[in-house]
């Protein structure tokens, strides 16, 4: 039997710091090298985030298309070269940052990377070709059509999330298992809101096609205490939170903290 990707090797559950730890003092650092320190500092293994490329390839980490949200900094950052983008400051304090400065930073922590658009793909696999990072980087889109990207120009060492079709084709295999579809599925993770408008995705048929194909199922973005709970005892492998103090707080209790305890074994 093959090792897992040392991205999965931890103890279960995952608990993922989306956009870092931007809370308390640091509300409105999103995507941001503080927020990002902050939540390695508070014991989290794993860190949420997002990249673009500017106009002449520099990777930035930033969620939306345009700087204007979270940043003093205006426009789109496809369309403007890293030393116009580098003068953006998140919350009008932090500098943006490069993917390659965050990876060289915090070179223990694990990345889950939502590659935003299709020509962030060849810069972000040039980024982690340098800074030697595949093994503590998951790539995620929404995109099937950029992941099937991502898989061909990164190779076998390059594990990413399941994109939508394959998200569906273990929705599907959930209510009528006996079609045995898991195989169809491209990915290593089922990263999946508990619900899409009036549809439920999360529920025992879907965990249950997902371990049969071999894939863990990680939900976001879920900031309730009593939803991260049920979610657990549903047998979810990872919760992706922007209140990553509450997350640790149910972890801690059940004694899956790393640190206290009683991990499940992945």
């Amino acid at each position: 039997m093959l090792s897992p990707h040392p991205y999965l090797a931890t103890p279960l559950p995952r608990a993922f710091a989306h956009r870092g730890w931007h809370v308390g003092d640091l509300a409105g650092l999103e995507n941001s090298l503080p927020a990002f320190r902050r939540a390695v500092a508070e014991g989290y293994h794993y860190v949420e985030t997002d990249v673009h490329a500017t106009s002449d390839g520099v990777v930035v980490v930033h969620h939306d298309a345009l700087l204007d949200r979270t940043t003093d900094g205006t426009g789109p950052i496809a369309r403007q070269t890293w030393s116009a983008v580098r003068r953006a400051k998140v919350g009008g304090t932090a500098p943006i940052s490069r993917l390659e400065d965050v990876l060289e930073e915090l070179p223990d922590a694990f990345f889950n990377v939502d590659v935003k658009a299709g020509d962030a793909v060849e810069p972000f696999l040039r980024v982690l070709r340098r800074t030697d990072a595949f093994h503590r980087v998951a790539a995620a889109a929404f995109s099937d059509a950029r992941l099937a990207r991502l898989r061909k120009l990164g190779g076998g060492r390059l594990i990413t999330s399941l994109g939508p079709r394959s998200v569906a084709v273990l929705w599907a295999n959930g209510w009528v298992p006996f079609l045995r579809l898991g195989f169809l599925s491209r990915g290593a993770m089922a990263q999946v809101p508990v619900t899409q408008g009036p549809m439920t995705i999360v529920d025992k048929g879907f965990l249950r096609s997902a371990r049969k194909a071999g894939v863990e199922v990680h939900t976001w973005t879920i900031n309730d205490q009593d939803e991260m709970r049920a979610l657990l005892d549903l047998g979810v492998q990872g919760i992706v939170t922007d209140r990553p103090d509450l997350l640790r707080d149910v972890l801690v209790e059940r004694g899956a903290w790393p640190g206290t305890g009683t991990g499940a074994a992945s």
